[in-house]
Parts: C-alpha cells; sequence; structure tokens
C-alpha cells in the first residue's frame, strides 16, 4: 500500500514537471537558432588637414567704372537721333545729328577769310624783301623798310589768324554730330529731334555708362580691419600672396561667374559710419552686371595651414553647452569628443581643437549608435556647397588626391 502511495506521488510529479522540462528544451533549442544581433550601421567621413581660405562677406553696390553725360558742344536744333536706347555704343558712335547749316555757312566764310589773308602775303612779303635791299643802298628810308616790315608781319598774322578761325569753324561744324566719348551702354535719351539744345547745358542729352568692366564698392568696419590685422601680424592667419580675389554673390544668392580683384582700399575710416570704403573690380562681359545692384562679395582675408572641417549637422551641444561630436575609435566603437570650434562655413564648422588628422567622425545614423557600441561603417564624403554625401570606394580611406582648398564665409569681423 506503501509502496503505491509513492509511487502516485512520483507520477503526480512527473506530470506536473514535464511542461516546464519540455518548455526549457525549447528555449535552449530557439537560443541556439536565434541570430547574432547585426551591428548599427553609421556613415562617417575622415577628416583632414587642409590650407583652408578666409573671406569676409561684405555688402556692396555696383557701379558703371566710366560714365560720361552726353551735352552738345555747340548749340542748334537736333535733326536725327542715331542710337537705340538701352544699346550699345562705342567711342565715336554719332548719337545725334544737329542742323549744320548754321556751321557749313561759318566754316564757308573763315574759308574765304583765310583765302584772302593768304593772297595778301606774297605781296607783303616782296615789298618788304625790296625796301630791304634799296634800305642797304639808302635809296629809301629806314623808317619806311620798317613799316614794310611790319606790314608783311601783319599780313602772316592775318594768315595765321585765319587758319585759327578756320580750324575753330571745322570743329564745330564736327561737333554738329554729337558722338559717343566712351564704349559703353547708352540710358533713354532726354531729347528729342526737333528739340533745341545749347552749348555746355545743365542737363545731359543722355548718358552713357562702360558696363564690360564693373565696380563694387564695399565697406568694411575699422574694426574688422584691426582685428584682421592682427591675426596676420600673429601668424594666425596667412596672407594671400598676390592681389586680393574676391567673389560675389548676386541679389538671387546665385554666384557670379567671374572672379574679381581688390583694386584699393581708403586710408581713412569714415566718421559718421566708422567704415573704409573698398573697391572691386570684376569682368562683365556677358552684361550680366548692372550699375545699381546690390550684391554680397567674399573677399579673401588669407587662409589658414591646417584647418579641419567638420560637417554641421555632426556636431551637437552637451548640457554644458560645449560643442561635441562622435567619432569612430580604433576598435570601431562610438566615441564621444569635445571640440573647439572656431566659426561656421557654409555647412561645416572649422575646428581648432579636439580632431586629428585621418578621424573618422559620424555624420550619419547617430540616433542609431550608442557610446561604445560597435558599429559597422560606410565611408562617405560631404559636398561643402550643398550638405549631401556621396559614397566612397573604400571606408575609412580618404579619396586619392591632395584635399580641395575650401572658402570660408566669414561675418564682417575677424576674431581668433
Amino acid at each position: 500500500m506503501m509502496r503505491a502511495k509513492c509511487f502516485s506521488t512520483v507520477y503526480v510529479a512527473m506530470i506536473f514537471c514535464l511542461p516546464a522540462l519540455l518548455s526549457s528544451c525549447n528555449a535552449d533549442v530557439a537560443a541556439q537558432e536565434r541570430p547574432a544581433r547585426s551591428k548599427s550601421e553609421v556613415s562617417a567621413q575622415t577628416l583632414h588637414r587642409q590650407a583652408v581660405t578666409l573671406t569676409t562677406e561684405l555688402a556692396g553696390r555696383t557701379g558703371a567704372q566710366m560714365v560720361s553725360e552726353v551735352r552738345p558742344r555747340v548749340s542748334g536744333i537736333i535733326l536725327k537721333q542715331s542710337f537705340e536706347e538701352g544699346g550699345l555704343v562705342k567711342a565715336g558712335d554719332i548719337l545725334y545729328e544737329l542742323d549744320p547749316m548754321p556751321f557749313e555757312a561759318s566754316y564757308r566764310n573763315a574759308e574765304a577769310a583765310m583765302q584772302r589773308a593768304e593772297s595778301a602775303l606774297p605781296s607783303a612779303r616782296a615789298r618788304s624783301q625790296r625796301y630791304e635791299s634799296l634800305s642797304a643802298s639808302s635809296v629809301v628810308s629806314r623808317q619806311d623798310f620798317d613799316e614794310a616790315r611790319t606790314q608783311m608781319l601783319q599780313a602772316e598774322a592775318d594768315v595765321a589768324a585765319a587758319r585759327a578761325a578756320l580750324e575753330t569753324a571745322r570743329i564745330e561744324l564736327e561737333y554738329a554730330k554729337v558722338r559717343a566719348p566712351i564704349s559703353g551702354r547708352v540710358d533713354a535719351s532726354n531729347v528729342t529731334e526737333g528739340a533745341l539744345v545749347t552749348e555746355d547745358q545743365a542737363s545731359p542729352m543722355t548718358t552713357i555708362r562702360q558696363t564690360d568692366i564693373i565696380n563694387v564698392d564695399l565697406v568694411r568696419s575699422s574694426a574688422s580691419l584691426l582685428a584682421l590685422n592682427k591675426a596676420l601680424a600673429s601668424q594666425d592667419i596667412k596672407p594671400q600672396e598676390g592681389s586680393v580675389t574676391v567673389e560675389l554673390r548676386l541679389e538671387d544668392g546665385s554666384k557670379y561667374g567671374h572672379p574679381g580683384k581688390l583694386q584699393f582700399r581708403n586710408g581713412v575710416v569714415s566718421q559718421t559710419t566708422g567704415m573704409v570704403l573698398m573697391r572691386a573690380v570684376f569682368p562683365n562681359p556677358e552684361g550680366a552686371l548692372l550699375p545699381g545692384m546690390y550684391v554680397r562679395a567674399l573677399v579673401e582675408d588669407g587662409y589658414v595651414e591646417d584647418g579641419v572641417l567638420i560637417p554641421q549637422r555632426a556636431v551637437s551641444r552637451n548640457s554644458r553647452g560645449e560643442a561635441t561630436a562622435r567619432f569612430i575609435s580604433a576598435d570601431g566603437k562610438i566615441e564621444e569628443r569635445v571640440l573647439a570650434v572656431e566659426r561656421g562655413i557654409g555647412n561645416n564648422w572649422l575646428v581648432t581643437a579636439g580632431v586629428g588628422e585621418g578621424d573618422r567622425v559620424v555624420v550619419e545614423g547617430l540616433q542609431r549608435a550608442a557610446i561604445g557600441e560597435e558599429v559597422q561603417v560606410t565611408a562617405v564624403t560631404v559636398d561643402n556647397e550643398t550638405g549631401e554625401f556621396v559614397a566612397v570606394a573604400e571606408a575609412g580611406r580618404p579619396p586619392a588626391g591632395k584635399p580641395a582648398e575650401v572658402s570660408v564665409r566669414l561675418p564682417d569681423a575677424v576674431t581668433r
């Protein structure tokens, strides 16, 4: 009896324990069959030290290099306008034609006066020469000879005066055709055919502006120039060799296709604004730049020899306000560093501490990987203009060739 009870107890225990044993076995089998957790995928850019050109962005206005207000040099009635308003003209082109009849008459009158003077000159010369020989033999008095010589000199002076009057009449006749003094684009006409214009009148007939070369007048604060000079003196910024290059951004934000040169910088600061006037010169072969346009100019200040640029999207701020970024360590894990950020450069930050040559900074996938986690890395490079990523052939290896020089856009100040 006792043996039967023991057997029943064991049987019941086996019934209750069997599901647990089966469940444990299934769990072990599932654990063995479950694949290992995959690594988080991130994109990283390899950083390199490179020469970084520093520029200052300044506001400016375009202006024609040469401006000519066309005025008549003689008075007269306009018979014809010979140019198309808003078109291009060349120096010497006829713009207006005045009534030439009064000037033609003056020219003919001057021509006749010169002929009259020239006809009297031979007789006066012959008389003077004859009296000179007679005076030597005392046939005529010295006074008669002096009078004959004076008449000859007067006749020569009359010829010279008549010749000058004829030249004046010729010039005035030529001035009846109002010509373009310079090449450029001509404005609308302020006078019409049939209008009376007067010599050197106050209001111009039209205006011509040279547009194949454009000036851009810029202003820069004296404080900014002072900071730049200090940075150059301390060698924090290296000066550019040769002339200073200037680039333009147009009103729509587009980049002007032709670089310019800084022509001059005033040596005096405006007492009212604290600004220094600067002027840059740009070629304008297509005529895209018009006088009076508002532009933004990027003026080269110098360059940093060993600058490191980090995409702005890779940098964040911690609770203490410090700039931080996540990097790929030597063993392929995520690590975070504190950076010394100098200034923003388009889509990048210029960093002076916290990075080194060949470091890989995480630019995409930050939310998928924790600090200390081992990750799978895809190497990318970032377009400095657009901020878009482009995959490179091999992770961790930079593209072949020397890193390109990068332009840095600064505010109207340089502080180091």
